[in-house]
């Protein structure tokens, strides 16, 4: 008896349904996830609620029925044409993936340490009632990039073990020519802009009161912030090797720079 209402109380927390409760004739107790007529209908609060979406803005952001804008946490996808943004290859790809992942689903929203970006929108990883994992699909399909902003790092390490098995395989983004390594000595002024992936060979290191910057040619460099180098390899162990770095880059006349924040974004060739 007792193992049977603790499988029902797990499946209804899992479903957030209810479940419903009897006595036969001697007095025995019983429960079950199918209405009955006489039963006594419970409501089991799983600790947690499930939302609708009301509106699917790209592969990586959406507004939930509520109002609230959602910025899926720990990923990149690219981006869609819209207002004062330029549409990115694949973005479209991703956006429509998301949008039937979500037709006729609820989510629920898990949230990290930091629970807001500084443009107001939460910050969160969406599971659906079935149990899958947004964020961590669209990695796993490739129709999204790594993007771990510490300290938000839960589900980063599946997450980077779903991106090598993307890259691997071939899948989403990483087929598509726009997102070939491309060597630190070709970057230009009409070149630098989106979301890169950067190759060249560390050649020094220079430090600041707030950053670690590590050289890849005369005019561009990585930059760790000293506030994350915990999760680093010691950055002397870059210097001499060959490596890919991940991200934007800032140009300031004839530099460039990528602010790298975890070791996600940087891959020893």
């Amino acid at each position: 008896m007792l193992k049977s209402i603790v499988l029902l109380l797990g499946i209804s927390a899992a479903c957030a349904d209810e479940i419903y409760r009897w006595q036969d004739e001697n007095g025995k107790l019983y429960f079950s996830d199918k209405r009955r007529e006489g039963a006594e209908r419970l409501t089991i609060n799983p600790g947690y609620s499930y939302h609708r979406i009301q509106y699917v803005y790209d592969g990586d952001t959406v507004k939930l029925a509520d109002g609230r804008k959602i910025r899926l946490l720990g990923i990149n996808a690219p981006e869609v044409e819209g207002r004062d943004k330029n549409a990115e290859a694949g973005g479209e790809e991703a956006k429509r993936w998301l949008t039937h992942a979500l037709k006729g689903k609820r989510v629920r929203l898990v949230l990290d340490t930091e629970q807001k970006d500084k443009y107001g929108r939460v910050l969160a990883h969406l599971l659906t009632e079935d149990g899958l994992h947004l964020n961590l699909e669209l990695v796993r399909l490739g129709w999204a990039s790594l993007n771990i902003f510490p300290p938000n790092l839960l589900y980063s390490d599946e997450m980077l073990l779903a991106q090598t098995e993307a890259e691997k395989n071939s899948r989403g983004i990483w087929k598509l020519p726009e997102y070939r390594i491309k060597p630190a000595s070709s970057l230009r002024a009409g070149n630098h802009r989106g979301w890169q992936r950067i190759s060249g060979r560390v050649k020094k290191i220079r430090t600041t009161r707030k950053y670690v910057y590590l050289a890849l040619s005369d005019h561009v460099d990585f930059r760790i912030e000293r506030a994350n180098l915990a999760l680093f390899p010691n950055p002397n162990s870059y210097v001499g090797k060959e490596v890919e770095i991940r991200g934007w880059l800032n140009r300031s006349k004839e530099r460039y720079s990528m602010l790298i924040r975890h070791p996600s974004s940087v891959k020893v060739l």
